[in-house]
């Protein structure tokens, strides 16, 4: 197959899933035509069956916002007829559904194409949500000829919140098993002493993973259990939990390695590994530590639950119930027999349920489907 593939280039969760799709249908032998406004973080080397198509976004007097929107449908339609694509698949309803469609309706007289969007969670709980996109959202979703979600909690929040009369696929996010595996890091002995706990969180760093609660977290751990924490990523609340930092006097134990490509030896190197978001659709950092080995504390009621939810592999706790979370953690780092029960308890699942092998291979099943209720 002939796939496009469009979505956010930047650090994230979706950027990730979409990158690691394309490149495992890549390696089945289907061609991937990333259609974005830059290379994808995680697709810095050369990969076989991949080609790159940069949207190019002018500034012009006329417009008061850049019309990326209107660029990137014009780019789909483009590479759609000239490298004979077989559908597009979208990751995030707005703008990247609507552009698609957009894509669709242009050359509709020349070629049909499918549209299959994935709902990666913020473009439904959040930007959905905005009554100034809603309707655009919900339209987005309707004219897609099929849509998956990350987990059935986001396929619900989809269906409560806009009431769309598609079918929704539950097809998880996955994890490279082989990349992600428990293993000894040398990178450990330059996070932290042979005697120190290493705990660990990765995100972009906005208001909704909650930063502060992580730091008030390690401040009370750290207390009790010698540890260091590590912090990956970059986003609007970095420089805030710098401060925060700072003025709780753990500058000497809190380490920002910023943004990584491949952060797979750095989760390796975890004792435990915090995900205390204000909502997850899914989480994918918490799924890559589980299939490190690494125990995972996160919070209940959204997408965590479905792979976390019985205290095998981590623990769950309310949104901000910082007094559970850090007895949690020191019961983790503190009991080496519970810290590996839980480990090969998240390795187990994750081979079990988020393999490369069987996600990729619902995608491709997917995609024919869609195919052929096209043709």
């Amino acid at each position: 197959m002939n796939i496009g593939i469009t979505c956010y280039p930047t650090y994230g969760g979706s950027g990730t899933v979409a990158t690691e799709l394309g490149r495992n249908l890549a390696g089945r032998g289907h061609n991937i035509h990333f259609i974005t406004t830059a290379l994808p973080y995680r697709l810095t080397d050369f990969v076989e069956n991949v080609y790159y198509h940069e949207v190019q976004v002018f500034n012009y007097p006329l417009f008061d916002y850049t019309p990326y929107s209107l660029s990137l449908a014009s780019k789909m339609a483009q590479v759609a007829i000239r490298e004979d694509l077989d559908l597009l698949h979208v990751h995030y309803a707005v703008p990247h559904a609507t552009s698609a469609y957009l894509a669709k309706k242009i050359i509709e007289k020349r070629k049909r194409i499918p549209i299959i969007t994935t709902l990666h969670g913020t473009d439904i709980t959040l930007v959905g949500n905005d009554p100034s996109y809603f309707d655009i959202t919900k339209f987005s979703i309707e004219e897609s000829d099929a849509v998956t979600a990350v987990s059935q909690y986001l396929k619900n929040q989809t269906i409560y919140r806009f009431m769309v009369d598609n079918e929704i696929e539950v097809i998880p996010n996955f994890v490279d098993t082989e990349k992600f595996s428990p293993r000894t890091s040398e990178a450990r002995k330059c996070l932290a002493e042979p005697d120190e706990k290493v705990i660990m969180h990765i995100s972009n760093f906005r208001p909704v993973k909650r930063i502060p609660d992580i730091i008030d977290v390690f401040e009370e751990v750290s207390r009790r259990i010698k540890a260091r924490l590590i912090l990956i990523g970059s986003g609007p609340e970095k420089e805030h939990s710098r401060a925060l930092v700072e003025e709780k006097g753990l500058s000497d134990r809190v380490h920002y390695l910023g943004v990584q490509n491949d952060v797979s030896q750095s989760i390796a190197c975890a004792d435990v590994y915090l995900l205390l978001s204000e909502h997850e659709s899914f989480g994918l950092t918490a799924l890559e530590a589980m299939s490190c080995g690494v125990p995972v504390i996160g919070t209940s009621g959204s997408g965590m639950d479905e792979f976390l939810g019985d205290s095998e592999a981590g623990l769950l706790f309310e949104v901000g119930e910082i007094q559970g979370m850090i007895d949690g953690c020191v019961s983790i780092l503190s009991n080496p027999d519970l810290a590996s029960k839980m480990g090969k308890k998240g390795r187990e699942r994750v081979l079990q349920l988020y393999s490369e092998e069987r996600i990729i291979g619902l995608y491709e099943n997917l995609y024919m489907r869609a195919i052929e209720q096209s043709e």
